[in-house]
Formats: structure tokens, sequence, C-alpha cells
């Protein structure tokens, strides 16, 4: 019974461990919104932008501290050599506590801590325009990868079909019904497939790898689970549409913020700044007390100080008037991407129905050649026509089917590019 069950146990542990490595072995499959989302998370210039939102955090936290009251201390040991020790006491120590508080600094403290909560505004713009254009990258790859796909399985299809003609044509060679030029030329075609092919390939693994480093992915030991099929529509031309939820109009309006923010700290250089500010001291040494001659001597001085810029040649009031042109400069730079924008969304439509015209002209352009191809084929195997005209019907035949699959690949990349534009893509 023992060495049954031992038996049994060893079965069970091969057969996980063969599950296993077989699980290991099988390569992963991702879809165009695991690829989006992984590449949301794992993406470097994403990981870069977080950073510079922390950096911003950090300048508003110490930013709003400006409004407070600072303490600072220190404490000190001295010696003093004749003559000074004729004086003071030879041996000294000190400690002193300065509390100060700003009362008044021509705003620039409140301002300050508006302009660092702009800041982190924009850096959160910023990431999430990153974000929208990584996506976009990761999406396009994505495409490109199915498509170099799709590539691969029509070459392979079409190095078939050549490889048929090609037999034929050498059994009539060899039976000297036809000549050797005509074998030559599907040689040099089929040459031409197989160089064919393996750029495919190529461009298969560098989109792979691409789309790897774009998504964080550990390899490119993955595939992709779409083909590209599916409905392909466009959408209607609107010159009055507007796009929304751009991140870029964001950005430009939280630096506009800043540029007024800026002017306003260079304007509270020009007004009085009042601060009060409090000393506490205590002294140790043989009879450092002036007064009573102890050796300990505490006190406490208030200062109430006031500031008032009175003339500097203009200097302040002209970088004011800099930093106004700098704001309007600004301004002009966000209504002109405005329009761009409006131009992009635009573009973008024509760009997504261009694709749509592309495909239903490839299809009707694949049936006719797949036709062609068939009636050509029909005639050769009749004889009422030499190799090279179905040749000539396979190439046409190749190139409707690449065709098609490119105009497929390219609506679904200009239709990521037309949720971008329009701001629908901001809605993942």
């Amino acid at each position: 019974m023992k060495i049954i069950y031992n038996t049994i146990s060893k079965i069970v542990l091969v057969l996980m461990l063969t599950t296993a490595i077989g699980a290991q072995a099988q390569e992963r499959i991702v879809s165009v919104e695991e690829v989006k989302d992984l590449a949301l998370e794992n993406n470097k210039k994403i990981k870069k932008a977080q950073q510079n939102i922390e950096a911003a955090k950090a300048a508003r936290t110490a930013a709003e501290a400006g409004g407070k009251p600072t303490v600072d201390g220190s404490v000190g040991g001295y010696y003093f050599s004749k003559p000074l020790s004729n004086l003071i006491p030879e041996v000294l120590g000190s400690a002193n506590v300065n509390v100060t508080q700003v009362l008044y600094a021509g705003g620039k403290v409140e301002t300050g801590k508006k302009l660092s909560s702009t800041a982190l505004d924009l850096q959160m713009a910023q990431k999430d325009l990153t974000k929208e254009e990584v996506k976009l990258s990761a999406e396009t790859m994505y495409w490109q990868i199915v498509n170099a796909k799709e590539k691969i399985a029509l070459a392979k299809e079409y190095i078939k079909l050549l490889d048929q003609l090609h037999t034929n044509v050498k059994n009539s060679f060899d039976a000297g019904l036809t000549y050797k030029n005509d074998l030559l030329k599907i040689e040099v075609q089929q040459n031409e497939a197989q160089l064919n092919l393996k750029r495919a390939e190529d461009g298969l693994s560098i989109a792979k790898l691409n789309l790897a480093q774009i998504a964080g992915l550990p390899s490119s030991d993955f595939d992709v689970e779409d083909a590209v099929n599916g409905s392909f529509t466009g959408v209607l031309a609107d010159s009055q549409l507007q796009p929304t939820n751009r991140p870029e109009l964001s950005i430009l309006s939280k630096a506009v913020e800043i540029n007024e923010l800026q002017e306003k700290l260079l304007d509270g250089d020009r007004k009085p700044t009042v601060a009060l500010s409090g000393i506490g001291f205590s002294s140790f040494g043989k009879n450092v007390n002036p007064v009573n001659m102890k050796n300990n001597m505490q006190g406490f001085v208030g200062m109430l100080s006031v500031n008032i810029p009175i003339y500097d040649w203009g200097a302040r009031k002209e970088k004011v008037k800099e930093q106004e042109y700098k704001t309007n400069a600004q301004k002009l730079e966000m209504e002109e991407t405005k329009e761009l924008l409006v131009l992009e969304v635009q573009n973008a439509v024509m760009q997504l129905n261009q694709s749509v015209k592309r495909i239903e002209l490839a299809e009707k352009s694949l049936v006719q050649a797949t036709e062609n191809l068939r009636l050509n084929q029909d005639r050769y195997d009749a004889g009422t026509v030499v190799a090279e005209e179905v040749l000539k019907a396979q190439v046409l035949w190749q190139e409707a089917k690449s065709e098609i699959l490119d105009a497929k690949a390219e609506y679904k990349i200009n239709e990521a590019k037309y949720k971008k534009a329009s701001g629908i893509n901001g809605e993942h």
C-alpha cells in the first residue's frame, strides 16, 4: 500500500511540475486595453512626471510655512585671552533663541502659496498629457504589431501560391512545354516574397521591443489578441468641433496664472516689509552680569523692523513690466494653442474618414484581384494563358491584400489619434 502511495505521489509531482513548466513557457497574450493600462502603470515617463508632482507638493508645503513664525537657536562657547579677559570673563558660554514673525510683506507670502499650488496643478496637468501621449504610443505600437502579424501570414500564404505555381511551371519546363524564362520569373518573385517575409518578421520583432519598453513589459515574449477587423466607420466633420479634456489647455492656463502671480511677487518687492523679532539670551561666565556680578545673565530683546524700498532707479518697476509682457506672451500662446488644437481635431477627423475610404477601395480591389487570380488560374489550367499571367495576377492579389491590411491598421491608429485629439481618450 505504501509503494502504491509513493508511486501516486511521484506521478502527481511530475504532473504538477510539467504544468508549471508549461505555464511558464506559455506566451503571454495582451489586449490593447491591457497594454494601455500597463503603460500607465509602468512607463518611465509617467513615473518621471509623478516625481515632478512630488517635488511640487514639497515646494507647496514649504511655501505654506512662509507666513508662520520662524524659530532659530544658537549655542556658543568662548575663551578670551588678555587684554580682553581683563574686561570680560576669560571663559564665556551663551545660548540664544530668535523668534521672527513677518507681519506684512506686500502680499508676497500669500502670493507665494498660490504660486506653489498652481505649480502643482501644472505638474499634474503635465502628467495627464504624458499619460495621453504614452497611451497613444502604446496603442499605435499595438496595431503595428497586429499588422506585422497579418503581413507575416500573408507573406506565407503568398509564398505557398508561388511555390505551387513554380511546381506547375517546373513540370511544364521539364516536359519541354515552356521556356526557362517563365521559371526564372517565378523564382525572382519567390526571392522577393522571402525578403518581404523577413522584413515583416523583423518589423514584428522591433515593434514588440518598442511596445515592451513603452508598457514596461519584462520582455518581448508576448502576443497580441486582436486581428485587424471589426467595424470601420467614419465621423461627421464639424467645423465647430472643439477639443475637450485636453491637458494642454490646462497646462497653458496654469502657466498664465503662474506668470500673473509672478507679477504680484515682483510688485510686492516695491512694498514695505514689516517683521517682529524677539531674541532671548542666556550667558554664563565669571562675573558675567555687570549689574550684580553674578556668573549668569538672562535677558530678552524685542525688535520691530520696517524695510521700505525708496529708490532703485526704476529697476523694480521695470521687472514688473517685464513680467507683464511675459504674461501677455503666455496668453497669446494659449490662444494660438486653442486654435491649433481645433485644427488638430479637424485633421484627425479627415484622417479617420480617409482611412474609411481607403478600406472601402481596398476591399473592392481585393475582390477584383481575387476574381482576376481565379480566372487566370482557370485559364492557365486550361492552357489558354501562360504562367506569367498567373504570376501577375498573384502579385496583384498580394498587393491588394497587403493594402487592405495597411488600411485597417491605419484606421485603428487614426481612430486612437482622433480620440486623443477630441479628448475622448482622456475619459479612459
